[in-house]
């Protein structure tokens, strides 16, 4: 009777337990698995240690993804993943779509908090929305698909100033900011502009209380891609009377937990 060591190391391929799968290939993809924490070339053991398995086992995995092109070895032994796994690893960053996988989020949003929630990107003219989701109690504003935000004065666009690279924003920001200082209206200068980013990063929330829209508040929370790009805004707004724009306020924890559900999906590391 083979056992579970030699069934492995054949060629048959054994179904993994509970059916539905095939064991080894199950066992191959946990040597894998050692790989995604760890950024520097590792030694056999340190690989074993990590995939909970003897040294020769993990030893034959090994030898198979060398030969495929999924590993590759250097010349003090040590393994690190090959071209093979970076082709698949594009692959799946290239089928992602934040706009798409932002849709069912939205929805599960604007249905657990009964707000008005949307989605901005980052366009040619600055921040853009194109997703919207009206709540039971819509608010009345003059925003749809395709609208742009300024970045001072809207939740949204705090957001993108926070964590876009300066050059994109920087023009922006002026352009706005002799508009502000006119009217003496807060951020009106490069400091206060300063102060009020560096208080969205510490959150990752911003917030505005009735500046772009009267009467309505909101707040947003940015989401990251696997190269820790700010690639997308997720923002709900509701009418000032109700709407709780807290930073640490239930509204802004859900916005900001499912800006990091999105994030984690994109690949983000800090969200792993």
């Amino acid at each position: 009777m083979a056992t579970k060591e030699s069934t492995d190391a054949g060629g048959g391929e054994a179904p993994a337990r509970g059916g539905g799968g095939v064991q080894a290939l199950e066992t191959g993809l946990t040597v894998l698995d050692a790989f995604a924490d760890v950024i520097r070339p590792m030694m056999l053991k340190e690989i074993a240690l990590a995939a909970d398995m003897h040294p020769a086992k993990v030893h034959r995995y090994l030898a198979s993804f060398v030969k495929r092109g999924y590993v590759e070895q250097d010349a003090q032994g040590r393994y690190s993943l090959g071209r093979g796994a970076l082709r698949i690893g594009l692959a799946s960053l290239a089928s992602l779509d934040a706009v798409r996988l932002v849709t069912p989020l939205l929805d599960e949003l604007s249905n657990a908090l009964g707000e008005t929630v949307l989605a901005a990107v980052w366009g040619n003219r600055g921040p853009t929305v194109v997703q919207w989701r009206d709540s039971p109690r819509p608010v009345m504003v003059n925003v749809r698909p395709g609208s742009v935000l300024p970045l001072l004065s809207s939740a949204t666009g705090r957001v993108f100033a926070a964590f876009m690279e300066p050059p994109l924003t920087a023009a922006l920001v002026e352009e706005e900011l002799k508009e502000r200082a006119a009217e003496s209206a807060y951020p009106s200068n490069a400091g206060e502009v300063a102060e009020l980013l560096d208080g969205v990063r510490a959150l990752h929330v911003g917030r505005v209380t009735g500046d772009v829209l009267p009467g309505v508040d909101s707040v947003s929370s940015p989401v990251f891609d696997y190269d820790s790009r700010m690639v997308l805004a997720i923002t709900a707004l509701g009418n000032s009377a109700r709407f709780d724009s807290d930073p640490a306020g239930p509204i802004a924890t859900a916005v900001r937990q499912a800006a990091e559900t999105l994030s984690h999906r994109l690949g983000y590391p800090a969200a792993s």
